[in-house]
């Protein structure tokens, strides 16, 4: 009987997180690991981004950084709650205006720029599982980004709108990065967990616009909600029941990691969202000569496969994804979006776990915004398009530098524009 117990208990240690090998600060004595076994995860990173833009609005260069301090809460572990998590992110970021100030871009140059420095909660939910965890209710701040529209094939790419679709964007705030709304998702798994269905209803407004700075949950009249849902097929996730069906990101298992190391990506989604309050149109007026007051919706289809390896070896492969969205652009400068590109997994024999991502997007100008621009005298180009190419290099399982390159054609629209080329690098660290 002793024997068995401590053979449970050697199969459960080899369960945790490397965080010796895996982590800058390591598993501080065992005590990492024994508070895993516990159900605590515990976790910070931090991201360094310095890139230098030729053209667009103005020459220069900035530094732009995203600290991010994280606990998963395994409350079944805990307090005997079955299938019941808790998360805890929060999030400090500054140094912004590589965009805004040089290259005047309608979509960004990278997904850690903020319009002000601040610290904020961008995760604070719990999430309860039901029927073996095949249907999960989560309520609490949480970001739409972290599970809709999401191409994991893509994340190596700095450009923001391979994570949140540009025109869902540039909209009347969503719950995305770094801006994060009080809500509800729920989510069911179907088939296998080939396929799943989901969908969150958010407060419209996230935070207190008035206090840019601040974490607030508040519900003030007017801001209506926020609805979006999803549907995806993943063939290739078939009976993988050890991997978490929560959006908290803290170091996986290494039975995550070897299946995220060797098996290969596949994804087919499609997804729908929509606000309840009423916005401005920027063009259509109404009998009395204001503008229409209209609710903004969207969409989106997207998909990522892996499509071969290279050299015969696991791990080392090659994905191509590309995504759609679209909008009613009533309100905004991009109605229509084309993400495309390819990620390179192990592109040299000798640094298998490094990624070359290359990525094409394409943002078109809505036909609304050009009437506006065209009738203040300013001639626009059909669209603005971005192409990005960049390495990660991984150093050290817990240190990566990243060299990225951006080409952007026609930033912020205008025809008369100089295209921007951005040229920097990324630098990664787990703590």
């Amino acid at each position: 009987m002793l024997l068995a117990s401590l053979s449970l208990a050697t199969v459960a240690a080899e369960t945790a997180p490397d965080y010796a090998a895996t982590t800058l600060s390591g598993d501080w004595g065992s005590a990492r690991s024994a508070l895993w076994q516990r159900g605590i995860a515990l976790e910070g990173g931090l991201r360094l981004d310095h890139l230098h833009n030729r053209g667009g609005a103005g020459n220069g260069g900035r530094t732009l950084s995203h600290l991010e301090l994280k606990l998963r809460a395994d409350l079944e572990k805990l307090l005997g709650w079955g299938n019941a998590v808790a998360y805890v992110n929060t999030d400090t970021d500054t140094g912004a205006g590589i965009n805004a100030r040089h290259t005047g871009s309608l979509m960004g140059v990278s997904n850690i720029e903020v319009p002000v420095s601040t610290t904020r909660l961008f995760h604070a939910w719990l999430q309860k599982g039901f029927f073996d965890d095949r249907f999960s209710l989560l309520a609490g701040i949480y970001p739409i980004d972290a599970e809709f529209f999401a191409l994991d094939s893509a994340a190596t790419l700095l450009h923001p709108a391979y994570g949140t679709p540009a025109d869902l964007a540039l909209t009347n705030a969503p719950s995305i990065f770094n801006n994060a709304a009080f809500g509800l998702r729920a989510k069911a798994f179907f088939a296998d967990r080939e396929v799943y269905a989901m969908a969150a209803l958010m407060d419209g407004v996230p935070n207190d616009p008035a206090r840019p700075r601040a974490t607030a949950i508040r519900f003030a009249r007017g801001d209506g909600a926020f609805v979006i849902g999803e549907i995806a097929w993943m063939p290739l996730e078939t009976g993988h029941s050890f991997e978490p069906v929560d959006p908290a990101r803290v170091r996986p298992t290494p039975e995550l990691v070897a299946h995220e190391k060797y098996g290969g990506l596949s994804k087919y989604a499609i997804g729908f969202w929509r606000y309840g309050n009423r916005v401005a149109d920027q063009l259509d007026l109404d009998a009395d000569g204001s503008p229409l007051q209209r609710r903004a919706q969207g969409g989106y289809i997207l998909a990522e496969r892996s499509l071969f390896s290279l050299g015969g070896e696991a791990g080392r492969d090659v994905t191509a994804f590309g995504r759609y969205a679209f909008s009613d652009g009533h309100a905004i400068a991009i109605d229509r979006m084309w993400n495309l590109g390819l990620r390179i997994r192990g592109p040299l024999a000798g640094r298998p776990d490094d990624s070359l991502a290359l990525g094409w997007t394409r943002g078109r100008l809505s036909p609304k915004w050009r009437a506006v621009q065209a009738a203040a005298g300013i001639d626009t180009a059909p669209a603005e398009e971005a192409f990005e190419i960049t390495w990660r290099a991984a150093l050290r399982p817990w240190l990566a530098l990243q060299p990225d390159l951006q080409y952007i054609r026609h930033p912020g629209g205008a025809a008369a524009a100089r295209n921007a080329t951005l040229i920097g690098a990324r630098i990664e660290l787990t703590f």
